[in-house]
């Protein structure tokens, strides 16, 4: 049976957001979603700003559950399907919100979607040379294929199936760094950590523990050997995360010249630019086979395991202390400013005995472990749905 073919105008209403202009807007503060805050198929709701709106804004800048939220600039087409996460949510005007019309699924149309932006499918519509740009009036011109809806509704209950589990073993992985990352807090920054009870406080650090500077404790840029034998895989400062330790290995490269950033498994991967620490990008080296070196941006301080653990590395690599240790020793011109080196000298780290260390690694270890099976699950959970997408999308698997 052959599908319909319809602008994308004729089946679904949308509009951008509100513009945010701090002078003029009235109201009460409400949260709202930025451009920043859409990825492909889901919500970055960790750091959400605020603007004010009216009680009659409210409707057009609204969202309910099944909206789809598109993003009309950075990677024009970027979007993910609102499943009201966080009630009465607002989105601001670098964002077109798509609301389908009866007979049409929103996951159906959120798919749709995803496939054109596999194939490029939106590039005939952006605008500008440098900023790419997909206005309200191109965006209704796109040409959507649709079946039957109880059709629709089992494609996209296929497809969905594949994204229930990734998001929730996203969810689990979410869990499990952030027990790792309180648990660190506990042992190494409070000093809770087992039979703290009977260990005096002296000059700030527990008796028997030692301190010393970040440098001394932690290889910072270590020189890492790699044999031109071949092919290296390199990882832009896209791939890495600015919330979890796991990299998104579908940004990865495969290079024939390796850059002078390289690493090995259990490296911790610190960003040294500007915005990009400020924002959070740090990740934990876990998708590399043992004795295999991969290579990065030039970008990347790369942080090895000395006198603390690689566990605790990363987890000392994610405090804020440590990080505005970094921020406060950048410098540049602004915009490109870069963390010296020098400033892991002033960062004094308070040492465990051997005992502590080594109960601390046993602790998190199985959290590490699991948050990497569970990545992979999900590279694995992607590369299948993304197999069906193309086929089930042009009706070549009946359903």
């Amino acid at each position: 049976m052959s599908w319909e073919v319809r602008k994308l105008a004729d089946i679904a209403d949308f509009n951008l957001g509100k513009m945010l202009d701090q002078k003029k807007n009235k109201g009460e503060l409400r949260p709202y979603l930025a451009n920043v805050n859409v990825r492909w198929g889901e919500f970055e709701l960790d750091d959400l700003r605020e603007m004010r709106f009216e009680d009659h804004e409210v409707d057009r800048y609204g969202l309910r559950a099944g909206d789809i939220l598109m993003c009309e600039g950075g990677e024009p087409g970027r979007c993910a399907i609102w499943r009201d996460e966080r009630p009465g949510m607002m989105f601001q005007k670098a964002l077109h919100r798509i609301r389908p019309h009866d007979g049409l699924d929103s996951r159906f149309l959120y798919y749709s979607f995803l496939q054109k932006g596999r194939t490029g499918g939106f590039g005939g519509l952006f605008t500008g040379s440098t900023i790419k740009h997909l206005p309200k009036e191109k965006l209704a011109k796109i040409e959507v294929a649709f079946p039957p809806q109880k059709e629709q509704e089992r494609i996209a209950s296929i497809l969905s199936a594949y994204d229930d589990l990734i998001e929730n073993n996203r969810r689990r992985m979410a869990l499990l760094e952030q027990a790792a990352r309180q648990l660190y807090k506990e042992w190494f920054v409070s000093f809770r950590f087992p039979g703290h009870e009977h260990v005096r406080i002296i000059d700030g650090a527990p008796e028997g523990w030692e301190r010393m500077p970040a440098s001394a404790a932690i290889s910072i840029n270590p020189t890492t050997r790699w044999l031109s034998d071949g092919e290296i895989r390199s990882v832009p400062m896209a791939a890495v995360s600015e919330i979890g330790m796991c990299c998104d290995e579908k940004a990865f490269e495969l290079r024939l010249k390796s850059t002078s950033v390289r690493f090995v498994d259990g490296d911790t991967l610190f960003a040294r630019i500007t915005p990009c620490l400020e924002n959070g990008k740090t990740a934990f080296v876990n998708f590399l086979a043992e004795g295999e070196v991969a290579c990065g941006s030039s970008e990347f301080i790369v942080l090895r395991e000395r006198a603390i653990s690689r566990f605790a590395i990363y987890l000392l690599a994610r405090e804020d202390s440590f990080r505005a240790n970094a921020i406060k020793s950048m410098i540049g011109s602004s915009g490109r400013q870069r963390v010296q080196p020098s400033c892991f000298d002033k960062y004094m780290i308070a040492i465990p005995p051997k005992s502590i260390g080594e109960g601390f690694d046993e602790e998190v270890r199985p959290m590490f472990k699991l948050i990497g099976s569970l990545d992979r699950q999900n590279t694995q959970l992607a590369r299948a749905r993304d197999l069906l997408l193309p086929r089930l999308m042009s009706g070549a698997i009946a359903v």
